[in-house]
């Protein structure tokens, strides 16, 4: 039979074990805060010429800058409906190597966004190393043909974004 009091001393080590473990769930409020378009956030970890050639981008167009494989620092422009990512010479964005499908992947513009979709590769395609059949792209998403990496980064200027935030007057009326 186990004798359920305690000493004044165990009562208060065990108050303020109570006390410690309650007060790692305190909430904090920071008031009214704006949400953040992620997409919109600069990039990190790219150079001041491949952040100008981002911002300098036309509305419903993309780029996809090579962060691993032969040509690192290589740019190719998303400005049509549909690119195709291949080791053929006719691809849109020709990637040589045997690890890369003759037509690997396509990129295609659906309204504002990239979809990339795998065509049928033998090797399958990536998105943040996860493989694919098809994905919706984000602002520094990684998208992996074979052993070649792109980060992909759309227009800052889409057209979804070109008419700004609401003031309240317009909200109003």
């Amino acid at each position: 039979m186990s004798d359920e009091r305690h000493l004044p001393e165990q009562r208060g080590a065990q108050d303020a074990r109570q006390s410690a473990r309650t007060s790692s769930d305190t909430t904090i409020s920071f008031g009214n805060l704006d949400p953040v378009d992620l997409d919109l956030v600069a990039p990190s970890g790219l150079t001041a010429d491949e952040l100008a050639a981002v911002q300098a981008l036309p509305p419903t167009s993309a780029l996809l800058i090579m962060q691993r494989g032969p040509s690192v620092g290589a740019r190719f422009l998303l400005d049509a409906e549909r690119t195709v990512a291949g080791r053929s010479t006719d691809a849109d964005v020709f990637l040589d190597d045997v690890t890369v499908s003759r037509k690997h992947a396509e990129f295609v513009r659906e309204g504002d966004d990239f979809v990339v979709r795998d065509i049928g590769s033998l090797n399958g395609t990536y998105v943040n190393r996860r493989r694919i059949d098809a994905a919706a792209l984000r602002a520094g998403d990684e998208v992996q043909i074979g052993k070649y990496r792109l980060t992909f980064h759309p227009s800052p200027a889409r057209d979804g974004d070109r008419r700004g935030p609401a003031s309240s007057a317009d909200a109003r009326s």
